[in-house]
């Protein structure tokens, strides 16, 4: 994996060139020398963040710790049925 660096001109003159850097590692930008964003394919950004987890994962997962509040019925305009 190759870190590359681009000015902000050249990344707004170039940005097909920072894409194709951004394929063999992530691309710094920089203004005035100092590094401000940094540029990475979708893939590595998932890699990084651990990636979505599908709803079947977070059950399977041991480890997972998250709260769901079903929704309750009476906040949602349906009113009881009269057999009458």
């Amino acid at each position: 994996m190759t870190t590359s660096k681009l000015s902000a001109r050249d990344f707004n003159q170039d940005t097909s060139r920072a894409k194709r850097a951004a394929n063999d590692g992530p691309v710094i930008i920089t203004e005035r020398g100092k590094p401000t964003h940094v540029l990475m394919t979708m893939a590595e950004y998932e890699r990084l963040s651990g990636g979505e987890m599908s709803l079947l994962e977070a059950i399977a997962d041991p480890s997972a710790d998250f709260d769901f509040d079903f929704p309750r019925l009476d906040n949602m305009g349906f009113k009881p049925v009269d057999f009458d």
